[in-house]
């Protein structure tokens, strides 16, 4: 399948509104088993959107860095720009701008246990000077972009359950009060592209994630059979999307969250436009129920989201002493 020997799979999701729709299912079956990645078009994101998001995210990180500033996230707001993230403890070559689909959105405090307070989180938006006109449309273009995505994020999570022999809306009741997030992703031109990584190598916590990028590449999925790095060719008009963490747990490992990087250009600067898509901060993630028995036992003890999505946070802003919190330290040995 020459598809196949490029990369990561190509899936047309027009497929959903024909009779055929198990052989949609069955093709976002096999590419989250074998790969955990694969690209869509069709998607139902309407495609000049898709365009004017990269102009937005262009314009926003075009601004003078004092201006980017005055919406600068910390460890209070976690919601805004920053511009030294760290990933696995390695500052990454990139500068982002993140906000939240639903606004306010609700996570814990901390990420102790015994600890049930709850923090509200809430966007901050550039204002507006008079000579920065095409940031009027940054907000805007975000919202408008943020709800098309949860609308295919939704209907991507209903095809994944089915292609486990669910019903279709088995998960989305973890999604009530979902925590989804958005970030625009600026790696600018490095001189020296072999000493750094626009992001290393890490996998996504939350249940999938939805990314247009540019034309530029520089994302790598570790494939699954040979651990060999395969680069994510740009495709006009489609979306990459990758299983996370959660779906790995709830999957009880059919399918696996897989290791990914993003690789610097000396020449050319390089957007993106991830959706984290995250579950409500008070699911309890597990193995469900109807997919383990006594021959497949469940691989993982339940875990808090929100708790667990704080804990991978922190370290975000500095680096930690110690490894950051993965899924793995939930798993049953």
């Amino acid at each position: 399948d020459t598809i196949e020997i490029e990369g990561i799979p190509l899936i047309d999701l027009s497929l959903s509104h024909t009779t055929d729709i198990n052989l949609l299912v069955s093709e976002i079956g096999n590419a989250c088993k074998n790969w955990g990645f694969f690209q869509v078009i069709n998607h139902g994101v309407p495609l000049e959107l898709l365009e004017k998001i990269k102009v937005a995210a262009k314009a926003f990180f075009d601004q003078p860095v004092e201006e980017k500033r005055k919406v600068k996230r910390d460890e209070v707001n976690a919601m805004g720009y920053h511009e030294s993230e760290h990933t696995k403890n390695v500052r990454d070559w990139k500068e982002v701008f993140d906000f939240l689909i639903k606004d306010p959105s609700f996570l814990p405090a901390s990420p102790e246990t015994e600890d049930d307070e709850i923090r509200t989180l809430s966007n901050q938006w550039p204002e507006t000077p008079p000579q920065f006109s095409l940031l009027m449309l940054v907000r805007e273009v975000c919202q408008t972009y943020a709800r098309e995505v949860e609308k295919l994020g939704y209907k991507l999570l209903e095809l994944i359950s089915l292609s486990l022999g669910l019903p279709s809306n088995r998960l989305n009741g973890y999604f009530e009060d979902h925590t989804t997030m958005m970030r625009l992703n600026h790696y600018p031109p490095c001189p020296c592209p072999e000493l750094a990584l626009g992001v290393g190598r890490h996998k996504d916590a939350g249940a999938l994630t939805i990314v247009a990028q540019d034309d530029v590449g520089g994302l790598q999925v570790r494939r699954k059979s040979d651990e060999v790095w395969v680069p994510v060719k740009p495709t006009p008009n489609a979306l990459v999307i990758n299983v996370g963490d959660t779906i790995q747990v709830w999957s009880n490992e059919a399918y696996e969250s897989v290791e990914h990087r993003v690789v610097v250009n000396s020449e050319r600067e390089r957007f993106s436009i991830p959706v984290f898509f995250f579950p409500s901060h008070y699911v309890m993630v597990k193995p469900l129920e109807e997919l383990v028995n006594e021959g497949n036992p469940p691989k993982y003890k339940p875990y808090n989201f929100g708790k667990f999505f704080v804990a991978r946070n922190r370290s975000d802003y500095k680096k930690l002493e110690v490894q950051n919190i993965q899924i793995s330290d939930f798993k049953i040995i």
